[in-house]
């Protein structure tokens, strides 16, 4: 894989340090700089190809939720396209080979990765209703949320392994909790995903505990509350997600404010929403202004960021 700059400077990069890089960009909330990075590579197997364009749609997909952006649809649908293109180019030959060996990855993993992002972009569309954050079933269309769940079953009984598997059950409790307040279904999805990420995926424990945290809360357990949204904040932290990160404090503001801290609960969502807006996580920054003008993120069901 070559990579050119503005300057002409070309340099050969191994596609698995590239995408890694493009990882780290994204998760830190540097879109752009990650959506560049991609697009300046130039790469003539078709396998990398789908690797970068489903990599591409993930930086647009999180753009999206923490940027408030709308360039996930495009990009999914690119993806989709380079998907297809490789299956033309490929065909016929065996799936795993020499050239497969030299660029990592499966295209089986790569078409559970899209299909995944297909997932979370549904999933986003039917809780972000016209610009707001809108949790439960009224007013949704039954059928669309039944589809979305079943798609979601099958991504996990059909995960390559898992930390993909982990990933499906953290959308089947989010999809129980979010869209059909289902609320007693939802932790055994968490805890399963919670097991998962403890082989190694530290932002899928991160997401887990920090819904666990939650029903935590509503339990009225803010001891254990603190423990684990503690946890996910330090994880979040060592895995190098900014957004992430910031919206997690935001929950530790909220239990600041329960134990009748409002001062200290003020500055630390102060200091949320100034890092959100210099980082460009408008969502985040709308999340934390909304709570110092008094708003409970994480009330159910009409308001709150329970998929933040």
């Amino acid at each position: 894989m070559t990579n050119t700059t503005s300057d002409t400077v070309t340099a050969v990069v191994p596609a698995d340090e590239l995408l890694a890089a493009a990882h780290e960009l994204r998760i830190a909330g540097r879109w752009e700089r990650a959506m560049a990075l991609l697009e300046a590579a130039e790469v003539t197997d078709a396998r990398a190809r789908v690797r970068l364009a489903v990599s591409a749609a993930e930086v647009a997909l999180e753009s999206d939720w923490f940027g408030g952006t709308g360039l996930a649809a495009a990009r999914l649908a690119s993806a989709g396209r380079t998907v297809e293109d490789m299956d033309e180019e490929v065909a016929g030959e065996r799936v795993a080979g020499p050239t497969e060996d030299v660029i990592g990855g499966s295209p089986l993993d790569s078409r559970w990765d899209l299909d995944f992002l297909r997932l979370r972009h549904g999933y986003r569309q039917q809780v972000h209703v016209d610009g707001a954050f809108r949790a439960g079933p009224d007013g949704k269309d039954p059928a669309a949320l039944a589809s979305l769940r079943g798609f979601a079953l099958s991504l996990r009984d059909g995960a390559p392994d898992t930390a993909r598997r982990g990933w499906a059950e953290m959308y089947l409790g989010l999809i129980a909790d979010n869209l059909f307040a289902e609320r007693g279904c939802a932790p055994s999805h968490y805890e399963a995903a919670l097991r998962a990420g403890e082989s190694g995926d530290d932002l899928l424990s991160r997401e887990a505990l920090r819904h666990l945290g939650d029903h935590d809360h509503d339990a009225g357990d803010h001891v254990r509350a603190l423990e684990r949204w503690t946890r996910a904040t330090e994880l979040g932290a060592r895995a190098g997600t900014v957004p992430g990160t910031l919206s997690q404090q935001l929950l530790l503001a909220v239990l600041a404010r329960d134990a009748g801290d409002e001062p200290g609960a003020a500055a630390l969502a102060r200091e949320i929403a100034r890092w959100a807006r210099a980082a460009g996580a408008a969502t985040v920054e709308a999340q934390a202004e909304a709570f110092l003008a008094g708003t409970d993120p994480t009330a159910p069901p009409t308001t709150g960021v329970r998929g933040g």
